[in-house]
């Protein structure tokens, strides 16, 4: 997802490698930082391809700074992954969540609406759970065998009804969208 939220965060303007670093983070949260050793690869790699564009600045010291802004290029993919997101994009809560940040850069509302909808699709078939029984059957989270075990069900419960909830009300305001 690190492509992806490389493009997305320069789709909003440009910004030099350490503020890029600084925005990810913030995204991704302290659980999974981005190290030097992938962002700057990752980077070169979206450059090669023509997705990004550098240039130098004056720096506040010294040192120049370098610049990363998105080319035409850049855009066409951002648009491309947001509105084709690979079915683990969908399913990963971490990976949804990077496409769900950068969502609204794809300005067709129909398209938008498609891509909540296969998460809602997603959500709606997975229902099994974290443990199971001994015959293999699902437990229930008032029934998991520990304290942890059913806060962590029961927890995950209750996020999934309420991106439900969610999923439902974006779909039905994109959908008053592409009816305008």
């Amino acid at each position: 997802m690190l492509p992806l939220a490389i493009l997305g965060f320069l789709a909003e303007g440009p910004l030099h490698g350490y503020q890029l670093k600084d925005r990810i983070t913030g995204l991704t949260g302290h659980v999974k930082p981005v190290s030097d050793g992938a962002l700057y690869p990752a980077i070169a790699r979206l450059e090669a391809k023509g997705h990004l564009e550098r240039w130098t600045e004056p720096g506040t010291g010294a040192a120049p700074r370098q610049v990363l802004g998105l080319t035409e290029a850049g855009r066409a993919e951002l648009a491309r992954r947001l509105r084709e997101p690979s079915e683990v994009e969908i399913t990963d809560r971490n990976r949804y969540f990077t496409i769900l940040a950068f969502l609204h850069r794809l300005e067709d509302p129909a398209a938008q609406a498609a891509v909540l909808r296969r998460r809602l699709a997603f959500l709606d078939a997975a229902g099994a759970g974290f443990f199971f029984d001994a015959d293999g059957r699902p437990v229930k989270a008032e029934d998991a065998p520990t304290l942890f075990q059913r806060g962590m069900t029961q927890i995950a419960r209750a996020t999934a009804r309420a991106e439900r909830e969610w999923l439902h009300t974006a779909i039905a305001e994109l959908d008053g969208a592409v009816g305008e």
